[in-house]
């Protein structure tokens, strides 16, 4: 695995020292990154996407996600998406994650001002992340210890959430 250094380690950064950076082509591999980062994470995953992929309802998605639930009462996954709608259809195992988990889970869809938001990504903690450039593409990118990549998202992620409602529950309606 070949990576990208953000400095040099004569002028420090300010980042981590195995801060790393790699670019990468292809759905299947963004998300196993996605399966392989959650167990990995200690308080929170910050997920934004035109929609849930159906890697959002497979086992291994689902048995890792309420591992990391489980693990402490303070862990939170915040869920942003512009098509909410077909998530309670096409995501059954976090539908019913949601229903378990409803005061640590959310799922939001953006209003309109955050509509034109095209790049969707996931970040572990504040360190980790998964980016994809935009999302009719594959071409995206993964940060390790990549404190300063991840708060750039982090910044994004909030104006996003910040223009964005509750748009599904774990209730009996699913909706």
């Amino acid at each position: 695995m070949m990576s990208e250094q953000h400095s040099s380690p004569s002028q420090p950064s300010g980042n981590l020292p195995n801060a790393a950076y790699r670019r990468f082509e292809g759905m299947r591999e963004y998300e196993a990154i996605i399966d392989e980062l959650i167990p990995g994470t200690q308080r929170i995953i910050r997920v934004f996407d035109k929609t849930l992929s159906p890697a959002w309802n497979t086992q291994r998605r689902q048995a890792v996600l309420r591992q990391f639930l489980l693990a402490d009462r303070q862990n939170r996954v915040f869920i942003v998406v512009h098509e909410a709608e077909s998530i309670a259809r096409v995501c059954p195992r976090l539908m019913e994650l949601l229903r378990l988990f409803g005061a640590s889970l959310k799922i939001h869809e953006t209003q309109s001002p955050a509509k034109q938001v095209y790049d969707p990504f996931v970040i572990f903690d504040a360190s980790h992340y998964v980016h994809r450039f935009h999302y009719r593409f594959l071409k995206a990118a993964q940060g390790t210890n990549d404190v300063l990549g991840a708060q750039q998202l982090i910044d994004r992620y909030t104006e996003i959430w910040e223009a964005s409602a509750l748009a599904v529950t774990g209730g009996a309606s699913g909706l």
